[in-house]
């Protein structure tokens, strides 16, 4: 049995990933497709998604769309769930960051950022909750971050979108309650992937935090894992999970007490 002991529950389950042309949204679609699911992926880069899909055994597809495109967001989620009757999961993977400081950050970054981020996330959710809604299951999992919960020198714009991801995610699945449909977060600390080229294109944040960088498999495994169980949210690595219950509990002391730890970039 696949991951862990878990067993296959995905079989013909259609999964719609964001963000899927690389990084842990291309992995994950691998892992689900091992497992049966029918992974969708959806980017901005049609080769690197052709590239991808190369990967992929089992039945697939590959969509071009911009999350910051509402139109194109609505009518490439339709048109999936026409073909296949419905999406079972939806993963919103697709983001970015860039790490400098506030005020060396262009105000429309910012902007971008929160459009990329936070409101990609929420296109592509209010594109498929009325069918969800209408077939009463499907899980919605957004990717957010641990600097959603711990904010850091220089990351400013990127983690105010990862704040703003946790807010709606856990707003949405107030609402939901009861309806047969899970939102779930997915909120990881650093990730070896290309996310850095653009983050941090010195190399001196990886450099610091490299002892704490997770492998992106490890990641892809844990998501395919709420998958599989509908757990509603996981802190990645599983040690920062204490680590964010305290600094929730007694954040200014904690803000004191971490200071030179946290900020590395």
């Amino acid at each position: 049995m696949p991951l862990g002991g878990i067993g296959i529950v995905l079989k013909n389950k259609v999964v719609f990933i964001t963000g899927a042309s690389s990084g842990i949204g291309a992995l994950t679609a691998q892992m689900v497709s091992s497992q049966g699911a029918i992974p969708i992926l959806a980017a901005r880069s049609q080769q690197r998604l052709e590239e991808t899909a190369r990967l992929i055994q089992g039945p697939h597809e590959i969509r071009l769309m911009d999350v910051t495109q509402e139109n194109e967001v609505q009518r490439t989620l339709e048109d999936i769930i026409h073909r296949y009757g419905g999406i079972d999961i939806l993963l919103n993977n697709a983001g970015y960051g860039k790490f400098e400081n506030a005020l060396d950050m262009p105000a429309e970054e910012y902007g971008k950022m929160m459009d990329v981020n936070y409101m990609g996330t929420v296109r592509c959710t209010k594109a498929v909750l009325p069918h969800m809604l209408q077939r009463k299951r499907g899980q919605i999992i957004n990717v957010a971050s641990m600097a959603g919960k711990i904010g850091t020198a220089k990351s400013t714009a990127y983690t105010a979108t990862k704040h703003a991801v946790l807010g709606f995610s856990n707003s949405l699945r107030q609402e939901l309650r009861g309806t047969g449909i899970t939102v779930s977060t997915i909120n990881p600390g650093p990730i070896d992937t290309a996310f850095f080229e653009q983050a941090d294109p010195s190399g001196s944040y990886v450099n610091n935090v490299r002892w704490l960088m997770m492998k992106p498999e490890h990641v892809a495994r844990k998501i395919v894992r709420v998958m599989n169980t509908r757990k509603e949210e996981i802190n990645l690595p599983v040690s920062a999970a204490a680590a964010m219950r305290l600094y929730q509990l007694f954040p200014r002391l904690s803000d004191r007490l971490t200071y030179r730890m946290m900020n590395k970039k």
